[in-house]
């Protein structure tokens, strides 16, 4: 029996939406299956994961530190700062622990980004809660382009995509042309796995190290306090924009409707999934861990 027998039969009778699943173990793809064409899809949320790993890049190359309060980056927006948000770290920015409490859509279509993230209310100290934030992953974009002088996109061409061997991705950008980092990268099944197998290698892709093995623990391992949240696959914690899954020392990049890239370290394996799942798009997950996982 195919290792992906169950999971395919699990994604048609449970009407999952998955578009395509790939798994890498030990060194090699060991299995993948196409439910639809194999085009480039928005990552949505999964984009996030690349910005992180940007920041690290830039934190190797002695450009940042996680410690390094963003304001400081931004003098022209300290006149109309809230008070507190001058003590939001980059670290605070990647663990979306920003301090703030919402986040008003509306005002994105009408306002510098930059300016409504520092104009935001703060709600709680910086540092001291979780809450799930756009603006602090494209704050995120915005800090390396002002060390870099480059847009995250820029920035992660010859430093990333080019030695994953992505070539020309899309990743849309908010009106004032800087890369959105949040959502809009666009990748097929199997260049999103690329990135879950550098991660998996401490940093290193076809013998290049792309972020170090330091900062691909730390993604890991620094975990935010995310058990207000109701399903068990979003309550284990939250590090650098990756989640903590319920297999034990497994974490994923995770994107709207199912974009998923599962990294397990304990099965030397990732899983990947692209998917158009607007019921739950845990139930994904919980099909990989019940169809594939105990096969591997």
């Amino acid at each position: 029996m195919s290792l992906l027998t169950d999971f395919r039969l699990s994604v048609l009778e449970r009407n999952l939406g998955v578009y395509g699943i790939h798994v890498y173990q030990a060194g090699s793809t060991i299995a993948e299956h196409r439910f639809r064409s194999n085009d480039r899809e928005n990552m949505y949320s999964a984009s996030k994961t690349f910005a992180a790993v940007g920041v690290g890049i830039a934190e190797g190359e002695g450009r940042l530190q996680l410690s390094d309060c963003v304001l400081d980056f931004f003098p022209e927006f300290k006149d109309i700062a809230q008070p507190g948000s001058e003590k939001i770290t980059v670290e605070h920015l990647l663990q979306m622990s920003s301090g703030h409490m919402f986040e008003d859509f509306e005002l994105y279509r009408t306002m510098e980004l930059a300016e409504l993230f520092f104009s935001t209310p703060m709600k709680a100290e910086a540092g001291s809660s979780f809450y799930y934030e756009n603006l602090c992953t494209y704050m995120l974009g915005r800090v390396v382009e002002k060390v870099s002088g480059l847009t995250m996109r820029e920035y992660l061409m010859p430093r990333l995509f080019d030695k994953l061997e992505i070539w020309n991705p899309q990743w849309g950008s908010c009106p004032q042309g800087h890369t959105f980092c949040a959502s809009g990268l666009y990748l097929t099944t199997e260049e999103l796995s690329r990135l879950g197998i550098m991660l998996l290698q401490n940093g290193v892709y076809k013998d290049e190290e792309i972020v170090s093995a330091d900062y691909v623990r730390r993604m890991h391992t620094k975990w935010v306090d995310t058990s207000a949240n109701d399903d068990t696959e979003n309550n284990g914690g939250y590090g650098f924009q990756v989640w903590k899954c319920t297999p034990p020392n497994t974490y994923r990049a995770d994107g709207m409707y199912g974009q998923l890239c599962v990294v397990l370290p304990d099965w030397q394996a990732v899983i990947t999934a692209t998917a158009h799942n607007e019921h739950n798009h845990m139930d994904i997950l919980r099909a990989m861990w019940s169809d594939i996982l105990p096969k591997l």
